[in-house]
């Protein structure tokens, strides 16, 4: 152990030039062992309820969609449902078209500033929503809000990553999309309510729901630009760049952990070169990624709309078909914490998103199967077996993917490329559940189970190659082992027939890395 040095200016600084890699020692004493557990307990009860609420509200403001149409909103505003599905489908191409450059600017600015400002803007075009009226303001306003959306997650993801070291970051991501999970349910339970207000001012019951909606994520923008540090270099907030929420030895030894567990996250540059983009890229792994989110994500984005019109046509009213569709979505929260612990825990990255993958694609069997059976409790059931499965494979995902990562540059680059996957998958999954197949949806759950299948193989497949890849490192450890075992007797021999002694020092080479 390196004895820390003297002055706590020294010890404790953060460097400024982010292009060096500093030399990280864990110099804290014994005593001060279980500091660092202290110091991210602060960490999480910082960062995470507020990157968790940014989530819910994005959610909040990208899902009320869904409990808009059930208050006659396409007939108040002149349009049908495939013209519906087109502004559906715009929302997504908003984010997909500015996800990669919203990024970079993360990247230069800092999540801070950035996530800040993105709160105010989606905030208020959600709020604008409320006065939208023709084909043409519906198509505008579902573009726009997917272009201050943009970047919003993976920058999410990205802060994330930054703070924590690599064993922590699968729960931390649960927990992200938590905000997401209980923003889908919530959204439901709170629009039961607000669209009673039909009549209120003379306007619809959606127009109040579009309107408290966001000028709520408005109002939490404030507490992103008071609350939210920006970063290791910058541990202050936005609007209080004098405040520090951490003292220069928590941010010491928080650092440390990250550096200590992951060297690279060190050398973050100011701005993100070509070359990152081809490691992103070009990697056959994350690709892989991108395809399985691809595929998890166009079925649920798709299911997450019409849930509550599926309901509907089950025989309940139109507001209680909101209430009843935040069912399954509540009860997804504790599912995927569980199968987040046994992510980390027991580091079952891809056999969790399988096995949650499998569920989510029983779902689709199960409504498929109950278009046929008369029972509405039966089909209801498919809807919340449907809900409790269909989102948290694509967190799992996302860990794994970071995990695949090799340096910060490529982290942020494949993180902004899941998310924009996801969007794709918004795009085509608007176009499921079309008029011509409603009330039932046989085609569209049809659609689903296949593109599912699909997924599923590729998540096998990526399986397979990371056990591949185990094995091997395996063998290189043994055969290094091996190696040296044979070099220090052989050193032994020779010590002992010239009459000296000899000193054998183990190797500090890491055969992992």
């Amino acid at each position: 152990m390196v004895e820390p040095k003297s002055t706590e200016m020294d010890t404790h600084s953060i460097p400024d030039d982010e292009d060096e890699l500093p030399n990280r020692v864990v110099d804290w004493s014994p005593e001060e062992e279980k500091r660092p557990n202290e110091s991210v307990s602060r960490l999480d009860s910082l960062i995470m309820p507020i990157l968790t609420l940014g989530f819910f509200c994005l959610q909040l403001d990208r899902g009320n969609m869904a409990n808009a149409i059930t208050d006659r909103f396409m007939e108040d505003v002149g349009i049908d449902q495939d013209q519906f599905n087109v502004g559906q489908q715009m929302l997504s191409l908003g984010i997909v078209l500015t996800e990669i450059p919203s990024n970079m600017i993360l990247y230069r600015v800092g999540p801070g500033r950035w996530l800040t400002l993105q709160l105010f803007l989606f905030g208020l075009v959600s709020t604008l929503q409320s006065f939208q009226r023709g084909y043409g303001a519906f198509i505008a306003t579902r573009l726009l809000l997917g272009v201050t959306e943009s970047g919003f997650i993976p920058g999410g993801l990205y802060t994330l990553s930054t703070w924590y070291t690599r064993s922590e970051t699968a729960k931390r991501v649960m927990v992200f999309y938590f905000g997401n999970q209980i923003g889908q349910a919530s959204a439901k339970l709170l629009a039961y309510g607000i669209l009673h207000m039909r009549g209120v001012g003379g306007q619809p019951g959606w127009f109040w729901l579009f309107a408290l909606m966001g000028s709520f994520t408005v109002l939490s923008g404030f507490v992103f630009g008071f609350c939210l540090p920006d970063s290791f270099q910058n541990p202050h907030s936005t609007f209080l760049p004098k405040v520090a929420w951490f003292t220069p030895r928590e941010l010491h030894i928080l650092q440390t952990r990250v550096l200590l567990d992951d060297p690279m996250k060190g050398k973050k540059k100011s701005r993100i070169g070509k070359d990152a983009f081809k490691r992103a890229f070009t990697d056959w792994r994350c690709w892989a990624h991108f395809l399985i989110t691809l595929c998890n994500n166009g079925p649920q984005r798709a299911f997450d709309t019409y849930a509550p019109s599926i309901v509907t046509s089950f025989g309940f009213g139109n507001l209680v078909s909101n209430a009843m569709a935040a069912v399954g979505l509540f009860l997804q929260v504790p599912v995927s914490f569980a199968f987040s612990w046994v992510s980390d825990h027991f580091n079952l990255r891809g056999e969790t998103v399988m096995l949650g993958f499998f569920c989510h694609l029983l779902g689709y069997v199960f409504n498929r199967a109950f278009t046929d059976v008369n029972l509405r409790g039966v089909r209801y059931f498919g809807v919340v077996w449907t809900q409790v499965f269909g989102t948290f494979s694509h967190p799992l995902n996302i860990a794994w993917l970071s995990l695949a990562c090799k340096d910060s540059e490529q982290r942020a680059l494949a993180m902004a490329g899941v998310i924009m996957g996801a969007n794709i998958a918004g795009i085509y999954g608007a176009q499921i559940f079309r008029k011509d197949d409603r009330p039932l949806y046989r085609r569209g759950f049809s659609v689903a189970i296949a593109v599912l299948c699909v997924g599923f193989v590729i998540a096998l497949g990526r399986w397979l190659d990371d056990k591949r890849t185990q094995r091997q490192r395996k063998k290189e450890k043994h055969q290094l082992e091996a190696t040296s075992t044979s070099s220090a007797d052989s050193n032994t021999e020779v010590g002992a027939k010239e009459g000296s002694p000899v000193e054998l020092k183990s190797s500090a080479i890491d055969p992992l890395q």
